[in-house]
């Protein structure tokens, strides 16, 4: 055998083992990987009940009830479908009705989403109040919807 040979054939083995052992790692940690589903996803997929996903759209107008305790219901939508949520818990600062949340859990029997995680997510043009101060003082400042930039006093 030629030394160009061996070498494909090294080449060949190495990108075999590699490919072996991707594999071996996706399948061992295929129950571990939470799959994000929006509320349209959750209706025309049977979902089993228990099967861990994230659920992600908007808090519904209209449908924030809080319970006994820390438990609050409310429905997440995509303008399309909704799901009923349930989380017992403190809510991030930034969650309420029309706004963005991620939710992590499981759908129940009868349907609803038990959330034992609720992320809520801020729209893009969030600035801290520091970064816009120091950004204004610069002269460089971009107020919200691409607004003209100030010159500084």
């Amino acid at each position: 055998m030629t030394r160009k040979k061996r070498r494909g054939v090294l080449i060949a083995a190495a990108l075999g083992v590699l490919g072996l052992a991707a594999a071996l790692v996706l399948i061992a940690m295929e129950e571990s990987i939470v799959f994000f589903q929006s509320p349209s996803d959750v209706a025309s997929k049977a979902l089993e009940p228990g099967k861990r996903f994230r659920l992600g759209g908007l808090v519904a107008e209209g449908s924030l009830r809080r319970g006994e305790g820390t438990t609050v219901r409310f429905e997440v939508t995509d303008n399309a479908k909704s799901v009923a949520v349930s989380y017992t818990g403190i809510l991030p600062d930034l969650f309420r009705e029309g706004q963005g949340v991620v939710s992590e859990g499981a759908l129940d029997g009868s349907g609803i989403f038990i959330a034992d995680t609720v992320l809520a997510k801020h729209d893009e043009t969030y600035m801290p109040p520091e970064v816009a101060a120091s950004l204004k003082k610069q002269g460089v400042w971009r107020g919200p919807a691409g607004a003209a930039a100030e010159k500084a006093p």
